[in-house]
């Protein structure tokens, strides 16, 4: 159990948490091209707005901010999950090349499959994790050593390495597309949330409300995983076969967020770090931390390519990048 300082300290985080995201959640319905004033925004969210007002907030401000807070809480505690059982404090699903992967079964579904089809928002995050699934199972056996395990340095440098090749085969498979496919592809490569429907969100909540509980329900787990390999075999956990679940729901977590929200790296690695120096390194605390951290940074990052760019917008992968890619170099130095 979380001692009493440390409970009160996650709790005080959690609200501070909940009240930024709620802040930045107001400004992003209010802000864009069309802009809502606060007046305008009560009435209709009351049920009195006019037609405008109500087609701008219900259908298309709210599906996209929707989108992006479940694909921020997807990817930081897919990032979570990596950094705990790879004990590697630089992994996460892009570095590791698992957003490619991802990205390379997506390019294929389009390449042979038509995106008019109403199946295809249900189907992608199952392509998305198909491909993410391979991905980690290849860097995982590349990276695993008999008698020692995983390397963590090891792990990251085949992922990086892996994420180039993987991607190299997508610009090749890319030259391939007609004009509508290839817009829609450069989109997601670049990390621009195209999710702008209900049906998007239909199609990415099942995959965080199915996975969340279990990552929460084995956050005991990720304790010992966190620890020297031979110390959670002698704590009696069966480290294998956790692994591999975990690997499997952070896999599954980060693909599904990319399929529907673009190719957007780096929030899995800034948001555990920030939610280990708020609350600490236990995963009862840190990880639902992590989680509110990863939508308030991607929804910020979505809400201010938006705001600075109207109407077209900066891809909020990029602006994540921006952030992210210094932070990552600060802690290749550090570490």
């Amino acid at each position: 159990m979380i001692l009493s300082d440390q409970l009160k300290r996650v709790r005080l985080t959690m609200i501070f948490a909940l009240i930024l995201l709620l802040a930045i959640f107001v400004i992003s319905v209010a802000t864009g091209y069309v802009s809502l004033s606060p007046a305008q925004l009560g009435r209709t969210i009351l049920g009195n707005g006019t037609s405008k007002e109500n087609l701008i907030l219900f259908g298309f401000r709210l599906p996209r901010i929707m989108i992006t807070i479940l694909a921020g809480i997807g990817l930081a505690v897919s990032g979570a999950i990596l950094q705990s059982i790879t004990r590697n404090p630089l992994s996460d699903p892009g570095i590791l090349g698992i957003n490619a992967g991802a990205g390379l079964m997506i390019v294929v579904y389009v390449n042979f499959f038509t995106i008019e089809s109403t199946n295809f928002l249900y189907v992608l995050p199952l392509f998305a994790f198909i491909g993410g699934l391979l991905t980690s199972a290849v860097i995982y056996m590349m990276a695993f050593k008999k008698g020692e395990g995983v390397e963590p340095t090891r792990l990251v440098l085949i992922g990086v390495g892996m994420a180039a090749a993987i991607n190299g085969a997508i610009l090749i498979l890319s030259t391939r597309l007609e004009r509508e496919q290839y817009d829609f592809f450069a989109n997601w490569m670049a990390g621009r949330i195209w999710g702008d429907d209900w049906t998007f969100v239909l199609a990415l909540l099942p995959w965080i409300c199915l996975l969340l509980p279990v990552v929460f329900a084995k956050s005991h787990v990720l304790n010992v995983l966190n620890l020297h390999e031979h110390v959670t075999v002698g704590l009696g956990v069966n480290v294998e076969r956790e692994r591999r679940i975990l690997i499997f729901i952070a896999v599954a977590l980060s693909s599904a967020s990319v399929s529907v929200s673009g190719g957007i790296a780096f929030i899995g690695l800034m948001a555990p770090h920030i939610a280990r120096l708020l609350v600490g390194p236990r995963h009862q605390g840190f990880l639902p931390i992590a989680a509110m951290i990863g939508a308030i940074l991607l929804l910020g990052a979505d809400t201010i390519g938006r705001v600075l760019l109207d109407p077209s917008g900066i891809p909020a992968g990029i602006v994540v990048t921006i952030i992210g890619a210094p932070y990552f170099m600060y802690l290749m130095a550090k570490k």
